[in-house]
Parts: structure tokens; sequence; C-alpha cells
């Protein structure tokens, strides 16, 4: 009898997590740093998967069947949009999925580089609250039951979120007004340099898939020069290979490597989106400070 007491008891705790399970929101999202943020909303009510995983780079991105799956079985899928998941639509017809689709930049005015947006939003913390917001608002959507949940972890992060921008503000006014001034390898840090007051001069677009021409190579050298710029930064999405050439030729330091696009593994130096923020403004102290 004890026996059958133990067996009914196991079934009954399988079956509530099964169900629990169950209810969980299925989530698919473009690249890692949505990823993470979905999971600071979702808590342990969502299930996601980042279709861009840790240090790959969401804009040469090339979607594979598997891809499609997931995206079928998914009940939300969250993107940046500004058009840096150029893949998306292809991905779409392929799959045919029904997820509902939250694009995490609405709301914010988008930079622009020439003609084309910048689609690096996330780099600015105050951006990063209207992620937030926009991902929150999403899992209400299509967890109703768990709208409750949502909205207090939202309440956390972006508390954490409000307590990021400070820091890395305070951080900026200690580097000197003259010092700051950085390359980098793409255009992905416009918004954190319109947020925090410092110069990011690239020498690709705002997407990886462009290439510099020799002539933007020898500008940016001349530059560097004349402007006094001190340091040059990698990128851990990028072929570290012109930055090296650029602080061969003018004699700036690099700097380290910044986290642009992606997140690491959770072993690396950048596992989280906060985590990231944070190794940047550590990284360009460092280098611009002194």
């Amino acid at each position: 009898m004890r026996r059958l007491f133990w067996i009914v008891c196991l079934a009954l705790v399988e079956a509530t997590g099964a169900a629990r399970a169950e209810s969980r929101v299925s989530v698919v999202a473009s690249f890692s740093i949505l990823a993470d943020m979905v999971r600071n909303v979702g808590g342990d009510r969502v299930d996601v998967v980042a279709l861009v995983g840790p240090d790959s780079d969401v804009h040469v991105y090339a979607p594979t069947p598997a891809d499609a799956k997931k995206v079928v079985d998914a009940k939300l899928l969250v993107i940046n949009g500004l058009g840096l998941e150029g893949w998306l639509p292809r991905l779409l017809q392929a799959s045919g999925g029904k997820a509902a689709i939250t694009v995490a930049t609405a709301g914010i005015a988008p930079l622009k580089i020439g003609s084309a947006a910048d689609p690096h939003a996330w780099q600015s913390v105050v951006n990063a609250k209207l992620y937030v917001a926009n991902i929150r608002d999403a899992l209400i959507a299509v967890g109703q039951a768990d709208a409750d949940t949502f909205s207090a972890n939202a309440e956390a992060y972006l508390a954490k979120l409000e307590a990021l921008d400070r820091e890395v503000r305070e951080a900026v006014a200690n580097i000197p007004q003259a010092r700051r001034k950085v390359i980098s390898t793409h255009g992905a840090f416009g918004y954190f340099a319109a947020a925090y007051g410092i110069q990011f001069v690239a020498p690709l677009g705002v997407s990886t898939e462009s290439e510099a021409s020799a002539r933007d190579i020898a500008a940016i050298i001349t530059q560097v020069k004349q402007a006094k710029i001190p340091a040059v930064f990698l990128e851990n999405i990028s072929d570290p290979r012109l930055i090296e050439r650029i602080a061969a030729e003018t004699g700036a330091r690099i700097g380290g490597t910044l986290y642009s696009d992606s997140l690491t593994g959770e072993k690396g130096k950048a596992p989280t989106y906060i985590d990231m923020v944070r190794h940047n403004i550590k990284t360009l102290t460092s280098a611009l400070a002194n």
C-alpha cells in the first residue's frame, strides 16, 4: 500500500511538472541579446531560444531548416527590427509559422547612417528599457495567465537597467573630454555615442556585411593621427585584422574587445546584456581615462 501511495504521488508530481512545462510560453528571439531580455521578463514562465546564438553575427546569419521548425513551434517571435534581420522574410516564408511577432524597437526613433537605419538601438540602456517594455507587453498578450509575473519581472529588470544607465554615465564622466574618441570595427555604437558622449569611428557601416575600401581605411588612419584618437577596439563578432592594421599604422593602442551584436556563452565575459554593457564601459574607461 505504501509503495502504491508513493507511485501515485510521483505520478502527480510528474503530471504537475508536465502541465507547468506545457503552460510555458514558447518564445523564439532573433539573437542572443533579445533572448536574454526575454528570459529576464519571462522568468520560468517562458521557454526561449535564440536563432543567432552567442558570439555569432546576426548580420550574416543564414536560416536553417531547424530554425524554421523553431519558428513553427513558437507562440511568440521577438525581433529587433530596423533592418537588422534581413533574412527574416525568407525564414517566415519557409516556416509558415503562426507565432505572434513583436518588434522590440517599436517606439524608438532610429538613428541614420546615410540612408540606412542604424539597428543597434540596444546599445543605449535607455532604449533597452523600451525593449523590455515591448517584450513585457508581448508576453502578456500571449500569456495572460502569467501577466502579473511578467509585469513584476519587468519592473525588477527595469530597475536594474536604470541603475546600469547611471553607472555608465558616471564612468564616462571620468574620461577626459578630449579622449572620448575611439575606433571600432563596424557602426554598432551610434546609440551608445549619442546617449553617453563617446565618439565612435567605424571603418565598416552599420552591417558587418559591408567592406571598407582602401580609401576609407586611409581616411580613418589620417583621422586617427590628426585627432589623436587614443585607442582602437576589437569586436567579438568581427575579424580583428582591420583594426590591428589601423593600430599598427597609427600607433593607437588596442584597448580591448567590445561586445556589440552578440553576448558570449555562460563562461564568457558578457553572458547577459547587463554584463555586456558593464564589460564595454570598463574596457572603454580603462583605455581612455588616462
